[in-house]
């Protein structure tokens, strides 16, 4: 059999950071084949702290994951041979579908490395797709259970300017003063402005997060975002906020997921001192190369024994009705997936503290970020 052979188009770089764990326990994979198979596995593998993809290699230059994979800075190249040699693979994971391919891996693969090819990559991906499509589901269902919980607050904030609209067209349907007529209609402009607002920011954070959209945003942007909608879930009578931001914070994610960590964990803090009021802290640092997200309330706190229990799915420790349970599942899911980490620490009657590590995407000021 001939020797297969890509022309190399260039690679690039995979850019250090910290790693929330250590290098050494990763498994390192080379995806061979750029089409929607590898487009699918880079999707999924990238969100794995626990595994480091070291490159993917195609012969054609116009391979739907090759730019997939630019956007999340792996390596791309078409010199396969190189990429399962010199890397240190661990697992070479074919999705071409070339026997050729297949018959060469099997010939000159190292030693130390495990080969996925054939039709049990092809099970692989449709496995890939199909946890997709349930993460989203379930990550959608939480979200519209959530806004439930918004009907009183949405419904006092529109309900206010509502008011003002209806007093000022009683007004203008007995209004003779032209000065007045137009002073008025100003008015109900912008109450009605500030109705159409309240809609716009519910009807955003409710649509489906845009699936693959890896883009760099704004964290302090997008935790004003959150305390806007966070307000419709609870009050926020007798709560002192308290907000201490970087400039620069920023993160390479999804925008739609990032607001719904953020919405959670802010409206999560706020329902902790509900009954007795407290101060709500919101901080951001740059830090070594990471981003911390502190997100602190003086509130009734999480025992001790309950705390490595929080995320998991279903456990919750609201009343009936008042939590599906999925929040910090959801959260937790949507924070390992942008490479992050995230902590709490908290204590009985003084209040808790959640902690989200992210690497830095980009020392930039806020001016373009989502």
């Amino acid at each position: 059999m001939r020797p297969v052979r890509f022309s190399v188009i260039g690679a690039s770089a995979l850019p250090h950071v910290d790693r929330l764990m250590e290098r050494s326990n990763q498994t390192k994979v080379a995806i061979l084949g750029a089409g929607r198979g590898g487009r699918a596995l880079l999707d999924l593998l990238h969100q794995i702290p626990s595994i480091e993809i070291v490159g993917i290699a195609d012969r054609d230059p116009a391979a739907p994951g090759l730019p997939r994979a630019r956007e999340l800075r792996i390596p791309v190249t078409s010199d396969m041979p190189d990429l399962i040699s010199n890397h240190n693979v661990s697992l070479i994971m074919d999705v071409t579908g070339d026997p050729e391919v297949e018959a060469y891996l099997h010939a000159h693969k190292p030693p130390t490395a495990d080969i996925l090819s054939g039709s049990a990559s092809r099970l692989l991906w449709e496995l890939v797709q199909h946890e997709s499509k349930l993460e989203a589901e379930l990550l959608q269902s939480e979200k519209l259970a959530g806004i439930g919980s918004f009907a009183a607050g949405v419904a006092h904030d529109i309900n206010n300017p509502l008011q003002l609209i209806l007093g000022l067209a009683e007004n203008l349907a007995e209004e003779r003063d032209l000065t007045a007529v137009h002073e008025q209609a100003r008015d109900i402009i912008e109450a009605a402005k500030r109705t159409s607002a309240i809609c716009r920011d519910l009807t955003r954070y409710a649509r489906r997060a845009s699936p693959h959209e890896d883009v760099l945003v704004s964290v302090n942007g997008k935790l004003d975002e959150a305390l806007k909608i966070a307000r419709y879930a609870s009050s926020f009578h007798d709560i002192e906020m308290i907000k201490h931001y970087q400039p620069g914070a920023a993160v390479r994610g999804n925008p739609d997921e990032l607001l719904h960590v953020l919405v959670n964990l802010i409206t999560n803090a706020v329902h902790a001192m509900e009954r007795v009021g407290g101060t709500l802290t919101i901080e951001t640092r740059l830090l070594g190369g990471q981003v911390d997200v502190r997100i602190s309330d003086t509130g009734c706190g999480i025992a001790q024994d309950k705390i490595p229990e929080i995320f998991e799915p279903f456990f919750t420790t609201k009343a009936p009705g008042k939590g599906t349970g999925l929040g910090l599942y959801n959260v937790k899911t949507i924070v390992n997936k942008m490479r992050g980490a995230i902590s709490v620490d908290s204590q009985v009657d003084k209040g808790t503290t959640f902690t989200l590590t992210f690497p830095n995407a980009e020392s930039a000021g806020q001016e373009g970020l989502s």
